[in-house]
């Protein structure tokens, strides 16, 4: 069996999410993911203290992209568009293996109740960055928390739209996740639109 060498986190997680969606989460083993990978359990542990923290693989790095983001837009830059900076500097950090995993991720992740409670944590995580972030630029925190959260969902959109839409598209993740985020912008403006309430004729 190989011992480890580049790319072996990569290897791992792939052999991970391949057989949660074959067998199921519960079903699967350490033991399996390695060998699937082509490395040793030492090599396993090396990189993942269990195979749950296999779903938030890179959330440390991912995190420290949006927040490096925020922090270095433009000192007039509104709330969310210090979001977009954060988005588009972890979005280029997402290559062709994030993409493969978008999908086979996502149907795994629906299957096990304990990799959704994980996944909510990783958006809690990613949230808690952003806002933190934002805050750090003086962003009123009500503001920072509305900004962050809604940064966290256009990711997720985006990424869901990059990893599950056509191949062909070679743009990258960055214009998907910018445009969710436009949309939800615009969603925001629509919760002030109130029907007129006419008063009542006698």
């Amino acid at each position: 069996m190989a011992r480890w060498q580049p790319g072996a986190t990569e290897r791992l997680i792939i052999a991970a999410v391949d057989l949660f969606t074959e067998q199921g989460y519960d079903a699967t083993t350490v033991a399996q993911i390695a060998e699937r990978a082509g490395v040793t359990k030492s090599t396993f542990f090396r990189h993942f203290p269990d195979k749950r923290e296999l779903l938030v693989a890179g959330q440390e790095t991912l995190s420290r992209l949006l927040a490096d983001g925020i922090a270095e837009a433009p000192a007039d830059a509104s709330a969310l568009d210090a979001v977009a900076a954060g988005l588009e500097r972890a979005s280029s950090a997402m290559g062709p293996v994030n993409r493969q995993l978008g999908p086979r991720l996502k149907a795994a992740v629906a299957a096990s109740t304990e990799l959704q409670e994980r996944d909510a944590l990783k958006s809690i995580g990613l949230a808690a960055a952003m806002i933190a972030a934002l805050v750090a630029r003086g962003v009123p925190e009500p503001t920072a928390h509305l900004a962050g959260e809604m940064g966290v969902l256009a990711f997720k959109r985006g990424y869901a739209q990059w990893s599950e839409g056509d191949r062909s598209d070679d743009e990258g993740l960055t214009p998907h996740a910018l445009a969710a985020l436009e949309d939800l912008r615009l969603a925001t403006l629509s919760l002030d639109l109130r029907p007129q309430i006419k008063a009542p004729t006698s």
